[in-house]
């Protein structure tokens, strides 16, 4: 039997989209990233992408070979959970980490974490973490890679801080089940209730009717089984 026909294909490359539209913040999580060991024989390959459609555009041309997007919850054409909700709607088996330097009202830090989960992300980072956290993100996507097994949706925690060994993965069920399917013009009306916008207030911004702003909650009220926008904030919080 001829060798060289056991021997064992060279590892392929981890691809990685990062989504941000600071060029800055892209550099950084660039240089985090290719700093961080590999098997031996692999490396990262790194996509980069200023605005949610240029990032789905690019992860539709790859056909599948993006291991990891790395989505901005802050960028030109979305604002907050939208954009992860508008990702997932389109490509649910996407592996996407929420990594985001913001936390819009009224959404405490930990319920935002929930709520990207439940949407769908397989992590939550805030722009201030640690390498050690950054690192461990790769390191499990990495580990994913190689097996080629589905990643499992919350399971993948970066370590905290301190050296105390990795954070328990959140429970998909943790978030509301409502979030999992919410269409993305509903996620981004659901985004402004929770800002604490009027309807009117909403129309405006989304360029609305007034009238079609009401149905949208209505049915947003529906969709999480409460009676109210304070029991919708409730909820959520």
């Amino acid at each position: 039997m001829n060798d060289a026909a056991i021997l064992p294909s060279p590892p392929r490359n981890l691809c990685i989209l990062v989504v941000d539209d600071h060029e800055l913040i892209r550099l950084g999580v660039r240089a985090l990233l290719q700093a961080q060991p590999l098997p031996a024989g692999a490396a990262v390959e790194l996509l980069e992408a200023g605005s949610l459609a240029e990032a789905l555009a690019i992860y539709e041309s790859q056909g599948g070979a993006i291991d990891l997007v790395l989505l901005d919850l802050a960028l030109p054409d979305s604002q907050g959970i939208a954009g992860i909700s508008q990702w997932m709607a389109r490509h649910p088996a996407a592996r996407i980490a929420v990594i985001s330097g913001i936390c819009p009202e009224p959404f405490t830090p930990e319920g935002l974490e929930r709520c990207v989960l439940a949407l769908g992300a397989v992590a939550f980072l805030r722009k201030t973490a640690c390498l050690d956290e950054l690192a461990g993100l790769l390191e499990q996507t990495s580990r994913w890679h190689a097996a080629r097994a589905p990643l499992p949706t919350g399971a993948l925690q970066p370590p905290s801080r301190g050296g105390e060994g990795p954070r328990p993965a959140a429970a998909p069920t943790r978030g509301h089940p409502a979030l999992r399917t919410l269409p993305s013009r509903h996620a981004r009306v659901l985004q402004l209730v929770l800002e604490g916008k009027t309807n009117r207030e909403i129309a405006e911004a989304i360029h609305l009717s007034e009238g079609t702003v009401k149905n949208y909650v209505s049915t947003l009220l529906l969709r999480f089984g409460v009676r109210s926008r304070a029991q919708l904030i409730s909820v959520l919080r």
